[in-house]
């Protein structure tokens, strides 16, 4: 994979006005819940919300476990997805947050062959004087697609250490180290583990480095294997191997909130 994964906010511009437009999806992530009644959209775009329609109840696997492949699908499906219309995820920061996961989820996992995330989210776009609008778009028809979900780019808490590989954790080093932790309730990192905080996969701008830059930067190894607090920003660094040309990692889904359900696994601090 390459930089193909990702679209300019210019060139989904031109792509939304062509004869073969891309499904655009949604997938801001709003704390304290609900939607700004302001919330715009861009043209079109349809709605993939990251609590509802990208994860599992929380528990067992985590805070965001992934859905059934059954419910996946069905969430696809009802968005018209189908692998002969390209689609294009988006947030707004910058591919950080729940597009990443949704690409990856779509992608990845579910196989469709032609996801890219908006570089720079709903900024870059607004940047390049694209419009938003005030209601979602609808959707056409439902689809009858049924991916064949590639398991193979996941690794179970079980897996780690047989097929794991290295480990390289998203979360900000502060949270690695075991210095702070607001989301868990315990702090610290899955020894062995790697710091490679996914918000360096960005510039200044919240778009993506250059393929090269990302190339020269990311942990190499044999076998890799991305997590981070719930297996959300663990994509953000999967998306950053693909940007750059590399082998991607696999998805350790469940991530720390999944580790430290068993009080019996050890947990490192520090470096």
């Amino acid at each position: 994979m390459n930089e193909s994964v990702l679209v300019t906010a210019e060139e989904l511009r031109q792509s939304l006005t062509g004869d073969r437009p891309p499904l655009v999806l949604d997938c801001r992530v709003f704390r304290g819940g609900g939607e700004p009644c302001d919330r715009r959209y861009l043209p079109g775009s349809l709605s993939l919300d990251l609590e509802r329609d990208m994860s599992a109840t929380p528990g067992q696997g985590g805070r965001h476990p992934l859905p059934s492949r059954e419910n996946f699908t069905a969430t696809l499906q009802a968005r018209g997805v189908t692998p002969e219309c390209s689609v294009v995820v988006y947030d707004d920061n910058g591919g950080q947050l729940a597009a990443a996961r949704a690409w990856w989820m779509i992608a990845c996992w579910a196989g469709h062959p032609d996801v890219r995330v908006l570089d720079g989210g709903v900024a870059a776009w607004e940047a390049a004087e694209g419009e938003l609008v005030a209601r979602a778009g609808e959707i056409e028809g439902w689809s009858h697609w049924s991916p064949s979900f590639n398991d193979d780019a996941l690794v179970a808490v079980d897996e780690l250490d047989e097929k794991g590989g290295q480990l390289i954790d998203a979360r900000a080093l502060a949270r690695f180290r075991g210095i702070e932790e607001p989301l868990d309730p315990v702090a610290g990192h899955i020894p062995g583990a790697i710091s490679r905080p996914c918000v360096e996969n960005l510039e200044p701008s919240g778009r993506f480095k250059s393929a090269r830059q990302l190339a020269d930067e990311l942990p190499r190894s044999e076998v890799l294997t991305a997590y981070c607090g719930s297996g959300v920003t663990a994509c953000h660094n999967i998306l950053a191997y693909a940007v750059a040309g590399l082998p991607l990692p696999r998805l350790y889904a469940g991530s720390w909130s999944d580790w430290i359900r068993d009080p019996s696994r050890p947990i490192a601090t520090g470096e």
